[in-house]
């Protein structure tokens, strides 16, 4: 047991816990088995391997701050539109985030623009890109701070570390000015460089109730159509918040109306 101690040791040393860990049950399976040399070795490097990409995939999820629920399985994706639908696996390969690539999500409130932009930045996280989930008004709250304490391009260059952004709900967004600017800034900082993906209940021509000035829209608009993807939920989507809390005040009638029916039980 004493190479087995020492090999343990050099495992800590090097910073190898799950090697560390696994390195004794490695050797009987080894010897049951009759594993060469190099499948031993392959076995251990595999596992530490696997388990280091499992806890940054963990920490990634944290430091996005994703919506709880909202991936593909709790997602219905008959209710989608075809031509979204057949977007969705390229998507989810996460090639337009190595291009830079916006994805830009259009629809009335309800249609899953939300639970899709969350359940893509989930995938995502799974290929090991980090990515942050924020609703638009507190990026832009938190940019705003930032400028005001003269820390703006620090807060822009922490933010460059995420492959991809998701604002939600920018359409919700009324802004002052000096609120708009900052959220101009942002937009224009990752232009080109890293991926944003923003849900709207605002199609582009209503985007002046966002940034005020029409020149600023334009320029705005511009950035993020450039190299884009964009998925229009349509009108013909029915809400399926509202479909949920219909769903949800049947049973509560029909739970009322059961608690209602007299008892049928027989007196004794």
């Amino acid at each position: 047991m004493l190479s087995v101690d020492n090999i343990r040791q050099q495992c800590r040393t090097l910073r190898l816990p799950t090697m560390e860990r696994l390195v004794a049950q490695a050797l009987t399976l080894a010897q049951e088995q009759e594993w060469s040399l190099e499948t031993f070795l392959l076995y251990l490097l595999e596992q530490e391997v696997d388990e280091r990409t499992q806890r940054r995939i963990a920490r990634l999820l944290q430091e996005a701050h994703l919506p709880p629920g909202k991936t593909f399985n709790t997602l219905d994706q008959q209710r989608l539109p075809l031509r979204i639908r057949r977007q969705l696996p390229m998507l989810i390969q996460a090639e337009c985030l190595r291009q830079a690539e916006n994805i830009l999500l259009f629809g009335f409130p309800g249609t899953g623009k939300t639970h899709v932009a969350a359940a893509l930045a989930y995938e995502w996280i799974q290929r090991g890109f980090t990515v942050w989930f924020t609703p638009t008004y507190k990026l832009v709250d938190l940019l705003l701070r930032a400028k005001q304490e003269h820390q703006l391009d620090r807060e822009l260059k922490r933010f460059d570390r995420f492959q991809a952004v998701v604002l939600d709900d920018i359409g919700y967004v009324q802004q002052s000015r000096e609120e708009m600017e900052v959220l101009f800034t942002f937009l224009s900082e990752r232009y080109e460089r890293r991926t944003v993906v923003i849900t709207s209940n605002l199609v582009f021509s209503q985007w002046e109730q966002i940034f005020k000035d029409p020149l600023t829209t334009a320029a705005a608009i511009d950035r993020l159509v450039h190299h884009s993807r964009i998925l229009e939920f349509g009108a013909d989507i029915p809400s399926m918040r509202a479909e949920a809390a219909a769903r949800r005040l049947q049973e509560d009638i029909h739970q009322d109306l059961l608690a209602q029916q007299p008892s049928t039980s027989s007196p004794l």
